[in-house]
């Protein structure tokens, strides 16, 4: 097999991320390495706020503003996304990659950096 098909093969490889929000469930197809944020944001389910939808880092993980709910999928990398995981809050979009199937949960009604998840 040569080079070319295997660049092939990895453009059409996908994984599918269920997106639950308001609107109900949406299940979207990622091509694996993508950031979350950007996968997201490429099917019109923004992780943001109306305000921080215009005001964010760009994905640099640096503003907090993207959080999610991940239900199933990677555990936590960055180090917002351990404390995060570790303390019950959103976890940011920016900053998990899609190398899986996953279920991710839009915070419809967070506030700006989001709440605290109940226990």
């Amino acid at each position: 097999m040569d080079a070319s098909a295997d660049a092939v093969d990895a453009d059409t490889e996908r994984v599918s991320v269920t997106v639950r929000h308001a609107g109900g469930e949406t299940v979207v197809e990622a091509r694996p390495g993508r950031t979350l944020r950007d996968v997201l944001l490429e099917h019109g389910l923004s992780p943001y706020t109306r305000l921080t939808d215009r005001v964010n880092c760009g994905g640099r993980g640096l503003c907090a503003t993207c959080g999610v709910r991940l239900r199933t999928g990677p555990g936590p990398e960055h180090w917002h996304d351990r404390l995060a995981d570790r303390f019950g809050y959103p976890r940011l979009s920016c900053q998990i990659e899609v190398r899986e199937g996953m279920v991710v949960e839009l915070d419809e009604e967070k506030v700006v950096w989001g709440a605290r998840e109940s226990e």
